[in-house]
């Protein structure tokens, strides 16, 4: 079973900048799509962005061109770099990894605690 621990969460303001980071723990035969989650209070959880094992990747328009993903396969870790950060990123942060199980080979999904970004105006 893989087991996520996300850092970097924080208080910045407006134009600042953040990264966050999940590091993967546990065993897995591999580890395939991961991503960033966000969810703002009154809001339903949106995909931020996700990166693919092959480094393909995928963001949501309201980050393009200020959010930055990135995977250390080594390390079995994801970022997310945060520039040019705006008070409607305030949310709570949560990563995700899609990967298969070491035994059977069966699909597992596994969530960090989440992190809290906050953006102030």
């Amino acid at each position: 079973q893989v087991q996520l621990v996300e850092s970097g969460g924080g208080l910045v303001q407006a134009g600042g900048s953040l990264i966050l980071s999940c590091a993967a723990s546990g065993i897995a035969f591999s580890i395939n799509d991961m991503g960033w989650y966000r969810q703002a209070p009154g809001k339903q959880r949106e995909l931020v962005a996700i990166i693919t094992s092959g480094g393909s990747t995928n963001y949501a328009d309201s980050v393009k061109g200020r959010f930055t993903i990135s995977r250390d396969n080594a390390k079995n870790t994801v970022y997310l770099q945060m520039n040019s950060l705006k008070p409607e990123d305030t949310a709570v942060y949560s990563c995700n990894v899609q990967y298969l199980s070491s035994v059977l080979r069966l699909k597992g999904n596994a969530w960090g605690q989440g992190t809290q970004v906050t953006v102030s105006a």
